[in-house]
């Protein structure tokens, strides 16, 4: 009977503790993965879509073509479910699709697809 009642408060506590998540994290700010390539996260449009500047740009990545793109805003995604986004990433004439997922309140992941067959997924992390 005891590890029941252990067991029901547990239960509670974890499905209070979701939505207080859910309710409070924001995309809003800086995240970095890494290889040191960063981005501006803010809610946009109706203020459900999520926009994304380039900030900086590491590694391989990092050529004279793609560097042209840092300050610029290279994705808007649709609210698709709370705390994802879908939309496009592009930059120089390449696009790919893109899954946003808030993991936590300083973690997205972005999963990037071209063709719908090459995926990546990154994790960034808040500054």
């Amino acid at each position: 009977m005891r590890i029941q009642k252990i067991l029901a408060i547990g239960a509670l506590c974890a499905a209070t503790a979701i939505p207080v998540f859910a309710a409070t994290a924001t995309p809003d700010g800086t995240f970095v993965d890494s290889y040191g390539t960063s981005f501006d996260f803010s809610l946009c449009g109706d203020g459900t879509a999520l926009c994304g500047v380039l900030t900086n740009l590491e590694g391989k990545s990092a050529t004279e073509e793609n560097l042209a793109f840092v300050g610029k805003q290279v994705m808007q995604a649709k609210q698709v479910a709370p705390n994802q986004w879908k939309g496009e990433l592009e930059a120089g004439g390449i696009s790919a699709a893109a899954t946003v997922t808030m993991t936590s309140p300083d973690t997205i992941d972005i999963q990037g697809c071209r063709g719908g067959i090459f995926c990546q997924t990154l994790t960034y992390t808040r500054t």
